[in-house]
């Protein structure tokens, strides 16, 4: 089952349980996006930048695969798998 999803520049998502949170970062310029993706161990964590090109739809992050319907500088849609 697909799941949409609409996250505003620094507005996270749980991916799925046991798997990595993201955070859409925004756009550094008009042909990039960014995705951060952030592993939470215990009390510790960490996260790291994903940049994209935009014409890049088909994306795999810790395991799931996401489609990215639209990317703006504001927001990023997206279609979890």
């Amino acid at each position: 089952m697909d799941r949409s999803v609409v996250l505003s520049v620094g507005a996270g998502f749980h991916l799925k349980l046991g798997k990595d949170r993201i955070v859409y970062a925004g756009m550094p310029s008009d042909s990039v996006y960014s995705i951060v993706q952030r592993k939470q161990l215990m009390y510790q964590g960490y996260a790291w930048n994903l940049f994209y090109p935009r014409v890049k739809s088909e994306l795999t992050i810790d395991g799931v695969n996401i489609h990215v319907e639209n990317a703006t500088p504001d927001e990023i849609r997206l279609r979890i798998r």
